[in-house]
């Protein structure tokens, strides 16, 4: 690991970075040129004192993850993004279809909408990242490791993860699921790493294997879905898509009616999306 470059690397693209650009306010009294270390660490998930170690070029080698999260956080593009990963001594992921770096533009968008139940999602159904609300709606879909990350292979194997929806949507919410990872395998082959998620299905779940069976195509979510959440009660929202082609990511923005009681419920869920943020 190039500690020095790498250190100087995270200050210059900090200093580049302006508030606006993140969905911040300036204040009057900004004198920082960029962002302030504390700042970036939050949007990165760190301590401030380690992003300062890094920049001093003091500080242990940072993990793939931790390396992957400041790209995120400093809204690198994916060149950027890979000499990051070159100067801390660590191979750059592969530019497959199933990256989780999200691209700049991608990311603005997101930082504009911290009111808003939004999440960035992989071609597999991983969760990138969400807002606060998102989190208050869907809970923490960002936590899961492995296979465990898309939410079609914990549709399958962890039955659980269904509550969120009420009960007799479920059955349509499974056959999408299936539909798209037939998609997604067909797409990128049999050594895939969507091929080798139906094989994983097939051995594990009778109830995939089942649907998997019928061959269904083209089947799709609706605009509006509606949820069963724990604490303010089912809610129907309109879920908007912004596909970003080169990444193969997907922004997904949850809306309600004005004037409705499902907004009535969105606006407790933001508030509450706000107190955990408070409290973190």
């Amino acid at each position: 690991m190039d500690r020095t470059a790498f250190g100087e690397f995270l200050r210059t693209r900090r200093e580049a970075l302006q508030p606006e650009d993140v969905g911040l306010r300036r204040g009057s009294r900004r004198r920082t040129s960029g962002l302030r270390r504390e700042e970036v660490a939050e949007l990165s998930d760190m301590s401030a004192d380690y992003l300062a170690r890094l920049e001093r070029g003091d500080g242990p080698q940072p993990s793939e993850q931790m390396v992957a999260a400041i790209a995120r956080g400093l809204r690198l593009t994916i060149d950027e993004r890979d000499h990051l990963f070159l100067l801390a001594g660590l191979r750059p992921p592969g530019r497959a279809a199933s990256s989780e770096h999200v691209s700049p533009g991608l990311m603005r968008i997101l930082d504009r909408l911290a009111d808003t139940p939004a999440q960035i999602m992989g071609s597999l159904g991983e969760t990138i990242v969400q807002t606060p609300p998102a989190v208050a709606l869907l809970g923490d879909q960002t936590r899961h490791t492995g296979r465990m990350r898309s939410s079609t292979y914990r549709w399958f194997a962890d039955p659980a993860s269904r509550d969120i929806y009420p009960r007799e949507d479920q059955p349509r919410h499974a056959r999408v699921q299936v539909a798209q990872l037939r998609r997604a395998a067909a797409q990128r082959g049999p050594d895939s790493e969507a091929a080798e998620m139906v094989q994983h299905l097939l051995a594990q779940s009778p109830d995939f294997a089942a649907l998997w069976a019928e061959s269904e195509v083209g089947l799709r979510y609706t605009e509006e879905k509606r949820f069963a959440h724990p604490e303010v009660g089912e809610l129907s929202l309109y879920c908007q898509v912004v596909y970003d082609p080169d990444q193969a990511q997907s922004l997904l923005v949850f809306t309600a009616t004005p004037g409705s009681p499902s907004a009535d419920k969105l606006a407790l869920l933001v508030v509450l999306g706000a107190q955990v943020v408070a409290a973190g």
